[in-house]
């Protein structure tokens, strides 16, 4: 006697419009956490992105699943931005400087923060997107060395230590004034990471272990 199989069980995936408002959430959430941290009303989030409330929170049960998500997709574009210089010009250093920048465009160092001070740091999707973002500059990192671009008494950890304190406005100013100033100081600064260094740094490389322990 024959047993017949289970039917298939259909997988149902979301609709364009369902996706579409979830992207605009993470949009509006992103700019309203640059603007205002981590405890912005999630009524002011749905009116931004042009949605309703229960959409928010049909999508984010709660603030740490939104943070966590608008983090995320921070790093992924981030990390996209340096594999598709990598990919166009094969130059490890030009695609070094255009995550830099990317990632103060993306305003790296005011998101970041929010997740190591007050949300589950150790979350395996924040895990998971923090370490394609090291993967991708250490392997920048390296090429560079490799190709005697960069110098070699820097490492990951000083990136992206320069990259937070850089793009971070100074206090007392308006967040988005510091777009006049920091890409410029960023190039700045990555002028001075190119081989041959003109000094002696104190101190060895920053890894990024030595910032997790610190």
């Amino acid at each position: 006697m024959q047993t017949s199989l289970p039917a298939p069980r259909k997988v149902s995936r979301p609709r364009a419009d369902a996706l579409r408002n979830r992207e605009r959430i993470v949009t509006a959430a992103r700019e309203m956490f640059v603007e205002h941290g981590p405890d912005v009303p999630f009524d002011e989030i749905a009116r931004r992105a042009g949605v309703g409330n229960a959409t928010v929170y049909r999508n984010f049960p709660d603030r740490d699943a939104l943070v966590r998500e608008v983090v995320c997709s921070v790093l992924d574009r981030t990390v996209r931005v340096a594999e598709e210089a990598l990919s166009e010009s094969g130059d490890a250093y030009e695609a070094l400087e255009r995550f830099v920048h990317a990632s103060a465009d993306e305003r790296l160092s005011a998101l970041c923060p929010m997740v190591t001070s007050t949300f589950d740091r150790h979350h395996p999707d924040l895990e998971a997107a923090r370490e394609r973002v090291e993967r991708i500059v250490e392997r920048l990192m390296d090429r560079a060395k490799e190709a005697g671009l960069l110098r070699t008494d820097v490492g990951v950890g000083d990136l992206m230590v320069a990259v937070a304190q850089l793009s971070r406005p100074p206090a007392g100013t308006a967040c988005c004034s510091v777009d006049r100033f920091a890409h410029r100081h960023l190039q700045l600064f990555l002028d001075g990471l190119r081989a041959p260094g003109r000094s002696v740094l104190p101190g060895t490389a920053v890894t990024m272990e030595d910032l997790r322990q610190a």
